[in-house]
C-alpha cells in the first residue's frame, strides 16, 4: 500500500519520525531555549535598577559583584522563575488535553479546567478562608473537582474527546458564574485581589509560589512524558488502541489527572494566564512539523510565552507594570479565531 492509499486519518495521526532524537524536534528546542535564556536575561536586567547583561549572566553563576547578584537573584529571578515553570505547566497540560482529545482546541481554559481552580482561589480570597490548605492545594481541589464533574458528565461507557470539550464547556461556564458571584459577594479590597490574580500576574512573586510549582513539575512531568507512547497510540482511535493492548479509559484517566495537576498548581501560582495552554501546542506542533503537539516543545513554547509576554507587560507603558494575562490574551485571541476558522473549513470540531 502506498502512502497516497494510506487513509489520512492514520497518516495525520503518526508522526513521520517519532522520538525525542527528532533532528528538527532537537533544532527547534534548542533555538526555543536560546530565545528563552535571551528573554531572561533581558528581563532580569530592567527594573528600577538597570544591570548589564553580561553582569546578570555573572550573577546568575554566582560570580558577579555583591550588589547585582542579591538584585538578581533574591528580587527578581523568583518572577521570572515562576513565569518560566507557570509557562512550562501550562503548555504541558495543553498539549496532553489537545493530544488526548485530538482538538486543538481542547485546552484547560477552555473545558473548565482553569476555571475550576480559579473558583476555589477565589473562593478562599474571597471569603478568607482556606482551612489551612494554602492556595496551592485549593487550586488542585478545583481544578480535580471541575475534571471529575467533565469525566462523570462525559462518561456514556467511556468517554470520548467530543463530549469532553462539549461538556467541559458547560463546567467552564458554571464555574465562571460562581466566581464572579463570589466576587460580587467581597468587599472592595477583596475583589480587587481576587480580579488582579484573575487577569493571570507575576507581579510580587517570590520563591512562596514558586517552590510548589517547581516540585509538582518535578513529579509530574516524568508521568507526562511516560505517557507519550499512550497518548500516541491514542491518536489512532479508541478502538485501534485497544487492539494493540492500549487500556483506553485507564490511560485517559491517568492524562486528565496528570493535565488537571499540572493546570492547578501553575494557576494557584500566577493565576489563569489565558491562552497559554492552547496557543503553545500549536505553536510548538507547527514548528517541529509533528503530527500532534510534542510535549518537551510544548513545554519550552510555554516558556517562551509566558517570559516574553511578561517582559513586554512591564515595558510597554513606562512606569506600570500590566498584569502578563493581558499580553498572552491579545496573543492569543487571534490565534483561537484561526484555530476555529481552520476548524469550520474543514467540517470538523477541530
Amino acid at each position: 500500500m502506498t502512502t497516497r492509499e494510506v487513509p489520512r486519518y492514520f497518516r495525520l495521526a503518526t508522526p513521520p519520525v517519532s522520538g525525542l532524537l527528532h533532528p528538527r524536534l532537537i533544532a527547534v528546542c534548542l533555538a526555543l531555549l536560546a530565545a528563552t535564556f535571551a528573554v531572561v536575561c533581558v528581563s532580569l536586567s530592567i527594573g528600577d535598577f538597570s544591570i548589564g547583561l553580561p553582569d546578570v549572566v555573572k550573577a546568575l553563576a554566582g560570580t558577579g559583584d555583591p550588589g547585582s547578584t542579591l538584585i538578581v537573584r533574591e528580587l527578581r529571578l523568583p518572577r521570572i522563575a515562576t513565569g518560566l515553570l507557570v509557562g512550562v505547566a501550562f503548555a504541558l497540560s495543553g498539549a496532553i488535553f489537545q493530544t488526548m482529545t485530538r482538538n486543538p482546541m481542547a485546552s484547560p481554559d477552555v473545558i473548565g479546567l482553569t476555571e475550576g481552580s480559579s473558583t476555589a482561589v477565589v473562593a478562599a480570597i474571597i471569603l478568607g478562608w482556606d482551612g489551612g490548605l494554602g492556595l496551592q492545594t485549593l487550586g488542585l481541589l478545583g481544578a480535580l473537582a471541575s475534571a471529575l464533574a467533565v469525566y462523570a458528565l462525559a462518561w456514556r461507557g467511556g468517554t470520548t474527546g467530543y463530549r469532553i470539550i462539549l461538556i467541559g464547556i458547560g463546567v467552564s461556564w458554571m464555574c465562571t458564574s460562581t466566581t464572579d458571584w463570589l466576587i460580587t459577594r467581597g468587599g472592595e479590597f477583596q475583589a480587587q485581589a481576587a480580579l488582579g490574580w484573575l487577569v493571570g500576574n507575576l507581579n510580587g512573586r517570590d520563591w512562596t509560589q514558586t517552590t510548589p510549582l517547581a516540585i509538582a513539575l518535578v513529579a509530574l512531568v516524568p508521568v507526562a512524558l511516560g505517557l507519550g507512547r499512550q497518548v500516541r497510540t491514542l491518536q489512532l482511535g479508541d478502538d485501534v488502541a485497544a487492539g494493540l493492548g492500549i487500556r483506553v479509559q485507564t490511560v485517559r484517566l491517568s492524562l486528565m489527572l496528570t493535565g488537571v495537576g499540572l493546570i492547578a498548581f501553575g494557576t494557584a501560582a500566577a493565576g489563569p494566564i489565558a491562552f497559554v495552554s492552547l496557543m503553545s501546542p500549536q505553536i510548538a506542533q507547527r514548528l517541529a512539523r509533528t503530527a500532534h503537539p510534542p510535549p518537551i516543545t510544548s513545554a519550552v513554547t510555554g516558556a517562551l510565552i509566558v517570559t516574553g509576554s511578561d517582559l513586554i507587560a512591564r515595558t510597554l507603558i513606562p512606569g506600570t507594570e500590566l498584569p502578563v494575562g493581558i499580553i498572552t490574551g491579545v496573543l492569543g485571541a487571534p490565534i483561537l479565531l484561526w484555530l476555529l476558522i481552520r476548524a469550520n473549513r474543514a467540517g470538523s470540531g477541530g
